[in-house]
C-alpha cells in the first residue's frame, strides 16, 4: 500500500456527509475483500470527468471579483455598494436553495440526473450574466448560477464518494476540492487577462459555460453509482459498474460487494424509517450530547465563513484597487494561488497533529494576520464613501496589507477551510442527515451575511474597523477551539459520541487519546 494511505482516513473525514460507509458491513461479518483489489483506470477517469463540476463551482464563485471592478456602467448605471453586494450575495442565496433541493431529490432521481441539471443551470445562469444589460438581469443570472453552485457543492463529492474504492476515496474527494480552488484561480487569471478588453467581463463570464458543456457531453460515459442502482433494485447494472471499478475482482467478490452496499442502505433506512422529522429535530436539540456535537460543527463552520475569507474571494479586486494597486485584478491572482497551494498541508498533517492542533495554530494565525491588515489600513487614506484621499499609489502600507492577507489565506486554507466540514460525523446516524443539512445552512447562511454586508460595513466602520471585527470573530473562534473543540482524530465513532456525554469533552478526549495511544503501543510491543 502507498505510504500516503496512512493518512487517508483523516482525508476521508473532510466531507463525511457526502457518502455512506459501506465498509461498515465488514463489521457485520460481510465479505468486502474486493476493496483489497486494484481498481481500474475507469474510476480515475470518471472522477476527473465529474470533478469538472467542482471546477465550475470554483470558477463561478471566483469570477465575480474581477467582474465587479470591470462593470462600469455596462448595466445601464454605475453600481452602488448595495448593488455590488446584491450581485455578490444573491449567488450564495441561490447556493443555499440549490444545495437543499439537490439533497432532497438526488436519492430519488439519481446522482447523474442531478449533475445534468446542474450543467443546464450553470449554462443558463452564465448566458443570462454574459448578455446582461441591466442590473435586474445580472441579479437573476447570479441567482441561477447560485442554484448550480449549491448543487455542485452537494452532488459532485457525493457521486465521487459513492463511486470510489474505499482506500482511494480520500484522494478522489481531495481532487474535487482541488478542482474548486483551481477554478477560482483560473477565474482570477482570466479576469486579469480581460481587464483592459472592452466589456471583457462578458467574455470572462461566458467562458464559464465551456466546462459546463464539456461535463454534460462527457457524463454519458460515466455510470450511475452502484449505491444508487442497488437502492433502486438494479443489481445487474450495479454489478457491471462494480466490475468496471474493480476489474481484477472475482465474480463472488462482486456479489459480496452488492451485499455490503445493500446492508449499508438497509442500516441507514432502518435508523430513520419510523422516525419523523419532528422526532429527529427533538433528538438533535433536546439531547445534550447531540446538541453539543451540532454546536461544535456549526460554530467551526460559522468561523470559516464569518472570519472574512469570502470578502477576499468576492471583493479582492475591489479591495486591492482601493489600496493603490494599479493592476488589482492581477494582484487578486495571489488570493486564488495561495488558497490553491495551501490546501495541501492540511491533508498531509491533519492525521499527524490532529484537528484541534491544526485549528489552534491556524485560527489564531488568521486573527493575528487580520490585526495586521487592520493596522495597515490605518495608514491608507480612504474616505467614508470608499474613495481614496490623496494620490492613488502603492505604499509600504499596501505591501504590508498584501503580505498579511497572503498569510491569512494560508492559515485559512491549511486549517479551518477543510476542517469545518468534519463535525457532522460526530452525530448519531439517526440525526446525522438533519445535522448535515443544518451545517450546510450555516455555511451558506453565513456566506450570505458576509457577502451582503462587506462594502456597507467598510463605509460604516472604516476598513480598519471591519478587519478588526473579523479578527475578533477569529479570536472568539480560537477561544472556542481551546475550551470546546475536542480532539477526536483516529477515534472510533463510538468513542467520539461518548465524548459529548461529558460536556464538550475536551479533557475527556485527551484521556481517551492517551488510552488509545497506550493500547496501540501495547499491541505493537506484544510478541
Amino acid at each position: 500500500m502507498d505510504p500516503a494511505d496512512d493518512y487517508l482516513p483523516a482525508i476521508d473525514d473532510l466531507k463525511p456527509e457526502t457518502f455512506h460507509d459501506d465498509n461498515a458491513g465488514a463489521a457485520e461479518g460481510l465479505d468486502d475483500s474486493i476493496e483489497t483489489t486494484n481498481p481500474g483506470k475507469a474510476v480515475w477517469l470518471i472522477a476527473c470527468t465529474v470533478s469538472m463540476g467542482g471546477f465550475l463551482f470554483g470558477y463561478d464563485t471566483g469570477v465575480i471579483s474581477a467582474v465587479l471592478v470591470s462593470l462600469g456602467t455596462d448595466l445601464g448605471q454605475a453600481l452602488s455598494s448595495n448593488d455590488q453586494e446584491l450581485i455578490t450575495s444573491i449567488t450564495s442565496g441561490g447556493a443555499l436553495i440549490g444545495a437543499v433541493l439537490a439533497g432532497m431529490t438526488s436519492d430519488k432521481y439519481g446522482r447523474k440526473l442531478a449533475i445534468y441539471v446542474g450543467c443546464a443551470v450553470f449554462f443558463v445562469g452564465t448566458a443570462l450574466q454574459a448578455t446582461a444589460f441591466s442590473l435586474a438581469q445580472m441579479v437573476v443570472g447570479r441567482l441561477v448560477v447560485g442554484f448550480g453552485v449549491g448543487e455542485a457543492a452537494m452532488i459532485v463529492p457525493l457521486y465521487i464518494g459513492e463511486m470510489a474504492p474505499a482506500r482511494f476515496r480520500g484522494r478522489l474527494i481531495v481532487f474535487d476540492n482541488i478542482c474548486v480552488t483551481f477554478g477560482q484561480l483560473i477565474a482570477y487569471a482570466l479576469g486579469a487577462a480581460f481587464t483592459d478588453v472592452h466589456q471583457g467581463w462578458r467574455y470572462t463570464i461566458a467562458i464559464g459555460a465551456v466546462p459546463a458543456i464539456a461535463l454534460a457531453a462527457t457524463m454519458p460515459l460515466c455510470p450511475e453509482t452502484p449505491r444508487q442502482l442497488i437502492s433502486h433494485g438494479r443489481d445487474d447494472e450495479a454489478k457491471r459498474v462494480i466490475r468496471k471499478i474493480f476489474p481484477q475482482a472475482t465474480e463472488q467478490q462482486v456479489v459480496n460487494k452488492i451485499r455490503v452496499v445493500r446492508h449499508s442502505i438497509e442500516e441507514v433506512a432502518a435508523s430513520v424509517s419510523d422516525k419523523s422529522l419532528w422526532w429527529q429535530m427533538k433528538q438533535l436539540f433536546t439531547v445534550g450530547a447531540n446538541l453539543r456535537a451540532l454546536a461544535t460543527a456549526c460554530s467551526i463552520m460559522a468561523v470559516s465563513q464569518l472570519g472574512g475569507f469570502n470578502t477576499l474571494m468576492y471583493y479582492s479586486a475591489t479591495l486591492f484597487s482601493l489600496v493603490g494597486f494599479n493592476q488589482a485584478t492581477a494582484v487578486s491572482i495571489v488570493v486564488g494561488a495561495t488558497n490553491f497551494v495551501f490546501g495541501f498541508p492540511n491533508f498531509a498533517f491533519i492525521d499527524r497533529f490532529g484537528r484541534r492542533s491544526m485549528l489552534l495554530i491556524t485560527v489564531l494565525g488568521m486573527s493575528l494576520s487580520l490585526v495586521v491588515v487592520a493596522i495597515a489600513f490605518h495608514w491608507i487614506p480612504v474616505n467614508s464613501d470608499l474613495s481614496v484621499t490623496g494620490p492613488h499609489e502603492m505604499t509600504w502600507a499596501s505591501i504590508l496589507l498584501l503580505v498579511a492577507l497572503i498569510v491569512y489565506i494560508a492559515f485559512y486554507s491549511a486549517g479551518v477551510a477543510p476542517i469545518s466540514w468534519v463535525g457532522t460525523e460526530f452525530l448519531p446516524l439517526e440525526v446525522r442527515a438533519l445535522g448535515t443539512m443544518l451545517n450546510t445552512v450555516t455555511c451558506w447562511g453565513c456566506n450570505i451575511i458576509i457577502s451582503s454586508t462587506f462594502l456597507s460595513m467598510m463605509k460604516a466602520m472604516t476598513p480598519s474597523g471591519v478587519f478588526a471585527f473579523y479578527a475578533g470573530i477569529c479570536f472568539l473562534g480560537w477561544l472556542f477551539v481551546i475550551f470546546c473543540y475536542a480532539e477526536v482524530h483516529n477515534m472510533p465513532l463510538e468513542s467520539v459520541r461518548e465524548i459529548y456525554t461529558h460536556g464538550f469533552g475536551v479533557k475527556h478526549a485527551k484521556r481517551l487519546q492517551r488510552e488509545l495511544r497506550e493500547a496501540r503501543a501495547n499491541e505493537q510491543s506484544a510478541p
